[in-house]
């Protein structure tokens, strides 16, 4: 079992995760139920992800777990794209955040890879 207040993935995800609904709360009104609350939830759901898969007994459980981190890290990632198309987010705020999302992605995959 590990300690997830201690893995930087978790700590890192949930900057992230604060930082995505910043972003979003300059979003349209009429993005309340639509891309706002799409880039949320699964920003929401990296963190709590890695906190759920580390209480697990065995690391073949956590992997999964990491595994659907991952799979929201790239729903993000597209999501970020589609809102830099409609030009809800500027170049650099685009840049930031994939910046970021590309090494929460580089940490999961690396952790992901000692667990047997």
């Amino acid at each position: 079992m590990h300690r997830f207040k201690d893995l930087e993935i978790w700590k890192r995800s949930r900057l992230f995760c604060s930082d995505i609904y910043k972003i979003t709360s300059k979003f349209p009104e009429s993005e309340k139920f639509g891309l706002t609350n799409q880039l949320r939830r699964a920003s929401v759901s990296i963190p709590s992800n890695i906190a759920e898969g580390s209480s697990r007994k065995s690391d073949k459980d956590f992997s999964r777990f990491l595994e659907i981190t991952l799979g929201s890290a790239y729903e993000i990632e597209t999501q970020l794209l589609i809102a830099h198309d409609l030009k809800f987010i500027s170049e650099h705020e685009i840049n930031q955040l994939s910046n970021e999302l590309a090494e929460i992605i580089k940490m999961t995959s690396r952790f992901k890879s000692t667990l047997k």
